[in-house]
């Protein structure tokens, strides 16, 4: 009996090949990333390139899929990666413990994958992400803002350009045009209002200047969709 019995089911022989033949990178495994690389992983996709360079902490438990008092510590990605492998022995799995600098992006994205996941949480290497996947042609979907949010059935994916409510969407958007990109873009986003108490700033390290408070199936919900976005992709190109 094959762990994909039930998937067989849902999408036929047919769907399980194109799962099998798929290639995806995933760049960030924080709330979003995490949850989104298991639940690509359970799909049936072959192959997956993981990348972040982070430690699980304390804080990360209330929302991070892996993150546990004996992760805490632990490089994400080497954490995910066994999580994976234990999932599916014989996945076709890269891994990269790194943070994303600009020229890493261009070199990283490449068309051997049929998707980017950004789950990047920062302004700046989400740009370059998403810039790098626009010129090399390869189809992207960006995660934006899960903080400052509590109602899960305002999360939905749409064109950038036509996001709301979501603080980081609208610096993405600004940075995108001044790059003339001013759709195209698929996003992952929540149509709620943020809460504006939940606003906590930082000393700007890693690109990241502030972040919002953030409760424990948001970011979750944020992986579901863009994972969900992907995996229906796959499965109905010719």
């Amino acid at each position: 009996m094959s762990w994909l019995e039930r998937t067989e089911l849902l999408v036929k022989k047919e769907g399980i090949e194109k799962l099998h033949k798929a290639n995806i990178l995933i760049v960030g495994l924080g709330g979003v990333g995490s949850f989104a690389a298991e639940f690509i992983a359970r799909a049936g996709v072959g192959k997956m390139t993981i990348v972040d360079g982070d430690v699980f902490d304390e804080t990360n438990k209330n929302r991070q899929l892996p993150a546990l008092n004996s992760t805490i510590g632990k490089s994400k990605v080497s954490v995910i990666a066994d999580r994976i492998k234990d999932i599916n022995p014989n996945i076709d799995l890269k891994v990269l413990e790194e943070f994303l600098s600009p020229d890493r992006a261009f070199e990283l994205v490449s068309k051997e994958y049929d998707y980017v996941l950004d789950c990047i949480d920062s302004i700046t290497p989400k740009i370059n992400l998403i810039v790098a996947a626009r010129r090399k042609k390869v189809k992207l979907i960006s995660a934006m803002g899960a903080g400052g949010k509590l109602d899960a059935s305002k999360v939905v994916v749409k064109d950038i350009s036509k996001t709301k409510n979501c603080r980081m969407a609208r610096a993405v958007k600004k940075r995108l045009k001044e790059l003339n990109v001013n759709k195209g873009v698929a996003a992952v986003y929540s149509e709620e209002v943020q809460i504006p108490e939940s606003l906590q700033l930082t000393d700007g390290s890693n690109f990241k200047k502030s972040f919002y408070g953030t409760i424990s199936y948001m970011p979750a919900a944020f992986g579901l969709q863009a994972s969900s976005f992907v995996i229906n992709k796959i499965l109905t190109r010719e």
